[in-house]
């Protein structure tokens, strides 16, 4: 059963960056597409970035656009996301997702979600000043 460890979150001014690590020690990330997806406090779950291992190419929901960079590092089974410019609103718990090679990235950022195979447990962001 593989799993999935998120690290990385911690408290930041307006403005500052952040780099999330999604561990996933036994799975292979080159069959697998990840999902980043965020809480905030009292608000339902968000998609925020796809990697897609069917296409190779990346998503972003538009909030997060020019900000925040998904990457892949399959020699260390690992997908991290830079975030940058971060703003309160991007305060939330973070946390990452596997679904199969073939899942579609909007489809799964948009809330379609039953395809996905494996959770992380998240870790939590929290932008202030």
């Amino acid at each position: 059963q593989a799993q999935l460890v998120e690290s990385g979150g911690g408290l930041v001014q307006p403005g500052g960056s952040l780099r999330l690590s999604c561990a996933a020690p036994g799975l292979a990330l080159d069959d697998h597409t990840i999902v980043w997806f965020r809480q905030a406090p009292g608000k339902e779950r968000e998609g925020v970035s796809c990697f897609s291992s069917g296409d190779g190419l990346t998503y972003y929901t538009d909030s997060v656009k020019g900000r925040f960079t998904i990457s892949r590092d399959s020699a260390k089974s690992t997908v991290y996301l830079e975030m940058n410019s971060l703003r309160p609103e991007d305060t939330g718990t973070y946390s990452c997702a596997a679904g199969p090679s073939w899942l579609f990235c909007w489809s799964a950022l948009t809330g379609a979600t039953d395809d996905i195979d494996y959770w992380g447990q998240g870790t939590q962001v929290t932008v202030a000043s």
